[in-house]
């Protein structure tokens, strides 16, 4: 696959400048930057406001009903419209669309930063998650048509890197943020620092960013996109605020709808593309084994990741009593490891092929483990300092999976479904977030009982980790079902272009 580089309208006088070309061998690193820049802080925003909500709690006299919809609203909007996102970004220009959907969620955040109010707040957290909704697929899908070969490689690490980055050092971010308290806005500086940083991005997007889209003039997919925002739905919303009400009659009734909404979004998906009309993602997506096996792999990969972020706060925050900052430099040595992990992982994947992700999910398991019976040993006395080791091993493991992952998933999609391949692809992290949360979470309460103190938060904890490494074994079965990687595959560098 190569640039979109013969495209109608305005598009065509927007090809990519041939230093993002193959032949320059990288990436243009302007570009690139740019995108992942939005990317930051919008998929930041899914584990930040987690710091803050002692600080939300005391400055809102919100309610623990309010604090809860704070987050859900955020994931809601955002698992719900990504796949939408991705499609809106094929139709109307992939750079156009990042653009909106970076100037909403600017906008929201800096509603959020303003808030007088818990409900004008959570109203401002749906903007800004369907927001993000926007901008996540079409960063996969600038980077999917604007590079070939290595470069694409290399962006592709990238983007690996700042995903694994947001949520790893989200915590300490958060922590350090408030604990500067700048201007004494407090919990509110998490959602104002957006807001400069979003400018800058969206002036430099026109500038730096080429425009691309799929060929055609098809319209939406409106029915669809009904379809499968109401599927979606029925199955994060219950997940997402079933154990904090104690799984009431109506989230396994959402979870039941579910089931129907979703089929009949994917027979209409089907009977469209045998018409050949334009489904919102189309069925042929999933004929390429390496795409299917790995979106289910990540769904996988996700739950067990998320989860161990929301577990570790809560053992260290509410088990040792430790603030947030503190808590957070912690997420250090995971993201030391992760880094190196990320960094070596091209170099693993040109000799192992699709082993390197069975490594890193086997390596992450390992450190969940070490990490465990680190847990249990230091019951409610020792040093968590001794924690670090185990954290650094489980930091390489994830960043042995993410960056391989995201190039062979995406490896044989064609430009024209490049960003509604990533709307796909990001539902189903997201949807494995939801899904890791909701099951380690019952896991973890249902361990400590009610306990409050460090030994029942340690048993809780260790016990977590266990379930999450069976998880990252699961992933390295599933890798063996991925079929074998060509020589310039991902495992190496992106396969040979196409000319759309």
């Amino acid at each position: 696959m190569t640039t979109e580089a013969e495209l109608t309208g305005s598009a065509a006088s927007a090809a990519p400048p041939p230093d993002i070309e193959e032949a320059a061998g990288a990436p243009a690193w302007g570009a690139l930057l740019v995108v992942l820049a939005g990317l930051f802080i919008t998929n930041l925003d899914f584990f930040i406001v987690n710091v803050a909500i002692p600080s939300l709690q005391r400055g809102m006299h919100a309610t623990s009903a309010e604090i809860q919809l704070v987050a859900a609203t955020f994931n809601i909007g955002l698992s719900a419209m990504l796949i939408t996102g991705g499609r809106l970004g094929d139709l109307y220009g992939r750079r156009r669309v990042f653009s909106i959907g970076l100037a909403l969620f600017t906008l929201a955040s800096l509603a959020c930063g303003i808030a007088p109010n818990m409900g004008e707040l959570i109203a401002a957290r749906a903007v800004q998650g369907a927001a993000a909704a926007l901008v996540i697929p079409q960063v996969l899908g600038i980077l999917t048509t604007t590079y070939a070969g290595k470069a694409r490689v290399a962006a592709f690490n990238a983007y690996g890197l700042t995903l694994g980055a947001s949520a790893v050092f989200g915590q300490l971010i958060g922590g350090l943020l408030i604990k500067a308290d700048v201007f004494g806005w407090d919990w509110r500086t998490i959602f104002l620092i957006n807001v400069p940083i979003g400018a800058v991005v969206l002036l430099l997007t026109p500038k730096l960013v080429p425009e691309s889209r799929a060929d055609g003039h098809t319209g939406l997919d409106l029915t669809g996109v009904v379809l499968v925002t109401a599927g979606l739905t029925a199955v994060v919303l219950p997940l997402v605020e079933g154990r904090e009400q104690g799984w009431p009659t109506w989230t396994w009734e959402c979870l039941a709808a579910a089931v129907p909404l979703l089929a009949v979004f994917w027979y209409t998906q089907r009977r469209k593309a045998a018409r050949g009309r334009s489904p919102l993602v189309n069925p042929s997506l999933f004929e390429d084994r390496a795409f299917g096996v790995g979106v289910v792999s990540l769904l996988v990969f996700f739950a067990a990741m998320a989860s161990f972020f929301l577990v570790l706060a809560l053992y260290l925050q509410e088990g040792r009593g430790q603030s947030a900052l503190r808590s957070g430099l912690l997420f250090i040595p995971l993201g030391l490891g992760f880094f190196i992990g990320s960094v070596q992982a091209p170099k693993v994947a040109a000799k192992l092929g699709k082993q390197v992700l069975a490594l890193g999910a086997l390596l992450l398991a390992a450190g969940d483990v070490a990490l465990a019976e680190t847990v249990w040993h230091l019951d409610t006395s020792g040093s968590v300092g001794w924690c670090v080791p185990a954290m650094v091993l489980g930091g390489v493991g994830m960043g042995f999976v993410v960056a391989p992952l995201t190039s062979l998933v995406l490896e044989g999609v064609a430009p024209h479904h490049a960003a509604a391949a990533s709307g796909v692809f990001s539902t189903a992290q997201e949807m494995g977030n939801a899904i890791g949360i909701a099951v380690i979470g019952v896991v973890f309460f249902s361990v400590a009982g009610h306990g409050t103190g460090a030994h029942s938060y340690a048993h809780a904890f260790g016990t977590s980790l266990f379930v999450q490494a069976a998880i990252c074994v699961l992933v390295a079965a599933l890798v063996q079902l991925l079929p074998r990687a060509k020589a310039s595959g991902p495992a190496g560098a992106a396969a040979a272009p196409e000319t759309v």
